[in-house]
């Protein structure tokens, strides 16, 4: 079992299948050692409803050779500076906070925390220039910072169905990737159990060494094939729908949002998206609590309120069941699933694309040499998002378990005990007397970083004791970085863009070149 890998199959398209194979082609499709083919049914449609990204997406844009003005255009991209959460807390007129992707100012030098604590101020508002910004609806950076360059951190929004598109053409006409539209008829197994070839349609056998399942949920390879079954997690997070429909701006030079915004509902919330040409719009909710029908009218009521349209005048909204959980391994021999074929839990926080992100640059960094090195390179595959998963079900179950809504039983429930993972009940215990810090998060590669988890648990009104008499809690010192991060405000709100005029600028002129 000593084969070269010389050749990766990826079955599906898709943000999930195209950004995988633009990673993988980008690293080691240049010399022609490795040929990587995506094949890509023609009969199934792509979901195509994640929006949102985190920062990572520009190293990895970057990454693939895109330039950011392209990739603005041709997928009706905006900047995503966080997220917004409305009735989170308590549902109240005042209920809303902002979880920003800059750091707090001097999160490494001082426990802000407890200078925070002395303040009324909301804590992103006191400890970042970020929230502010939102706010005014600026954009994250001057019409004259290079692409990818950025005053105050970002990411992105996007057309999912365009960003697609975009990542296809992008890998077969610049990065060598072979496409193929045809459909998985069967797999064909060698005799070492491995997968030897795809059955197809029109192309009969398509052999490989490596194969990349990207075929959503149905999970052709890695679910059907292999029989790894899936870790359900509606004990924890209980949604399992989502109804989703593309709004229209009121005019052409509507203000476009600086963050996702999430807006909690009686049996789930909302996301509003924006777009550089309409708003995404979506009702995340469990079934067990709420049927479609009254989904559609809180979904529809939440569009008039905002300023959108009657139910009348827009769409009929696509209608998308899931099963929250992710398969117990992702890499099982000679295949590896990415996307919604390893698993999905909600949209909540994004975490979907970042998961994707980070498969494909493990797989790109780590690509086995041979199918010797293939099964010790899969355990530590296996072992680094058996992790993941969890830390992401941790900080998503986090918004929930902290909030004081008192509605429905769906938010009543979400507060049970018996609904909290070991792992966030061991680190709420520990938060009571702490900060989060690295220590609770030992990867290097997080998904949230520990500074995530000040923003959402301090935004949610967590209040902690801190054990006292710590040299690190010097509350002047972290005074003095409130008062950087109020100077930083005053001087980028005049000096920045709105949102607005930026995108119409890169769309008009681009953006320089680094």
């Amino acid at each position: 079992m000593s084969e070269a890998i010389t050749r990766i199959v990826v079955v599906g398209g898709g943000s999930a299948g195209w950004l995988t194979a633009a990673v993988l082609a980008a690293e080691h499709g240049a010399t022609g050692a490795v040929a990587i083919t995506v094949i890509e049914s023609p009969d199934v449609p792509t979901v195509g409803v994640g929006e949102g990204t985190w920062p990572t997406m520009r190293d990895t844009l970057r990454r693939i050779g895109v330039t950011e003005t392209d990739f603005i255009r041709a997928c009706d991209a905006t900047f995503k500076q966080g997220s917004r959460f409305i009735g989170w807390v308590d549902g109240g007129d005042d209920d809303a906070y902002l979880h920003p992707f800059v750091l707090p100012q001097g999160f490494l030098d001082a426990n802000l925390v407890a200078g925070w604590l002395q303040s009324d101020a909301p804590y992103a508002d006191l400890v970042s220039f970020q929230p502010h910004l939102c706010a005014a609806g600026k954009a994250p950076k001057q019409f004259a910072t290079p692409e990818y360059a950025a005053v105050a951190n970002y990411a992105y929004h996007l057309d999912a169905g365009k960003f697609g598109i975009f990542l296809r053409t992008h890998c077969t006409e610049r990065l060598g990737v072979r496409h193929l539209a045809d459909h998985v008829l069967a797999v064909n197994a060698a005799d070492n159990g491995d997968i030897a070839s795809l059955q197809t349609r029109d192309h009969g056998a398509l052999e490989g060494d490596l194969f990349i399942d990207c075929s959503g949920g149905r999970a052709l390879l890695l679910g059907q094939h292999y029989g790894i079954e899936s870790i359900g997690v509606r004990d924890v997070l209980f949604n399992d729908r989502a109804i989703a429909v593309q709004v229209p701006y009121a005019s052409a030079d509507a203000p476009i949002a600086c963050q996702t915004i999430s807006t909690a509902q009686r049996h789930g919330w909302t996301w509003d998206i924006g777009l550089s040409a309409r708003r995404g719009v979506g009702l995340v909710y469990a079934s067990e609590h709420s049927d479609d029908d009254a989904a559609e009218a809180a979904l529809f009521d939440y569009i008039e309120a905002s300023g959108g349209p009657s139910a009348a005048q827009l769409p009929t909204p696509a209608r998308i069941a899931f099963a929250p959980g992710y398969r117990r391994v992702s890499w099982h021999r000679n295949c590896v699933a990415v996307g919604m074929a390893a698993g999905f839990v909600e949209p909540l926080e994004a975490s979907s694309l970042a998961l994707v992100e980070l498969a494909a640059t493990a797989l790109a960094d780590q690509l086995p040499a041979t199918r010797a090195d293939m099964d010790l390179i899969a355990r530590r595959f296996n072992d680094a998002f058996a992790y993941r998963w969890q830390r992401v079900i941790d900080f998503l179950k986090l918004h929930y378990a902290l909030s004081q809504r008192d509605d429905s039983d769906y938010w009543r429930r979400h507060r049970n005990d018996d609904t909290l993972p070991d792992s966030l009940r061991d680190l709420l215990q520990l938060w009571r007397t702490q900060p989060p810090s690295r220590h609770d998060l030992v990867r290097v590669e997080e998904v949230f970083p520990s500074a995530s988890y000040h923003y959402i648990l301090y935004g949610m009104g967590f209040r902690p004791q801190l054990r006292a008499g710590r040299a690190s809690d010097h509350v002047r010192r972290a005074a003095t970085h409130f008062r950087e991060a109020a100077d930083l405000a005053r001087r980028m709100l005049p000096a920045l863009p709105t949102h607005r005029e930026l995108i119409d600028h890169v769309h008009a002129h681009g953006l320089p070149k680094i």
